[in-house]
């Protein structure tokens, strides 16, 4: 192994580290999945994690200067194809491997909203929004997923990004009460005034609902070294909108819903008995 090969190697376990640390259910996600996905997918979350906190919780610092600062760090490793920040230089290779460049040219347009933009008027702003912070996510993994396949790609990219589209959508539910409280956003245009009602979250509970069923479509054609492990992140998520939508508007405005530990192992072993049973 070559000395450029191991600080390969360590920049890919950095980027694991960090997925552990930041997510729970991702992590578990992850582990689902066959071993030589792992680390792409790992670098994916590295990246856009570290790029989320800065415009989500770096208050303190000037926030608009570290994102650009990001952005360029993150073009110079892909033109030198290395970098010393470990996170960029295992996100770079597989940048390059998957061709993921204008995936992330979106995602970036998306992070750098956050700081612009307070809330989304329209219908348009919301979903180009959600395009560039989520769907694109979605994207870069089933590329991953597919291992270069663009006939693959193309016949589930929609379902793709219906389920980055579902699972942004109940983080924007689960997290109301610290968008409006800490960061002054809104998100969900038919919160006028950002009023949030009962009436308001039926209304977005059905259109999440409708993103996860599109979502489903797609699980079920996926290859099986990533099937179960997308297949349990998805069941997380819909068991957390299934707790939200029996909470009370002003419950989920009061109070961050959370999945337990209990719950969330009863999910992973309903979900592998169904993948043993070739049900999914």
């Amino acid at each position: 192994m070559t000395m450029k090969e191991l600080f390969d190697e360590t920049s890919f376990k950095i980027s694991k580290l960090v997925t552990n640390a930041y997510s729970t259910s991702f992590s578990l996600g992850i582990k689902l999945l066959a071993s030589h996905l792992r680390p792409e997918i790992c670098s994916v979350y590295g990246f856009v994690r570290y790029a989320d906190e800065i415009v989500d919780s770096f208050h303190d610092y000037n926030q608009e200067e570290l994102i650009l600062e990001f952005e360029t760090d993150y073009k110079k490793a892909l033109d030198r194809k290395i970098s010393l920040n470990p996170v960029l230089n295992s996100f770079q290779k597989v940048v390059h491997e998957f061709k993921l460049y204008e995936l992330v040219e979106s995602f970036m347009h998306s992070m750098k909203l956050d700081l612009e933009k307070s809330d989304y008027m329209t219908e348009e702003e919301y979903k180009a929004y959600i395009y560039g912070s989520a769907d694109v996510v979605g994207l870069m993994c089933l590329k991953i997923f597919v291992r270069g396949d663009e006939e693959k790609y193309e016949s589930l990219k929609g379902e793709a990004m219906n389920l980055g589209s579902a699972f942004q959508k109940v983080n924007f539910l689960r997290d109301i009460k610290d968008d409006f409280e800490r960061l002054g956003r809104s998100y969900f245009p038919n919160m006028s005034g950002n009023e949030f009602n009962n009436q308001t979250k039926k209304e977005i509970i059905e259109d999440i609902n409708k993103d996860f069923l599109k979502a489903y479509e797609g699980i079920l054609k996926l290859p099986m070294d990533c099937k179960l492990g997308v297949y349990v992140a998805y069941r997380y998520y819909c068991g957390l909108l299934k707790k939200i939508k029996r909470k009370n508007s002003q419950d989920i405005l009061e109070n961050r819903i959370r999945l337990s530990n209990p719950l969330k192992i009863v999910i992973l072993f309903k979900s592998y008995i169904r993948y043993q049973l070739n049900m999914i």
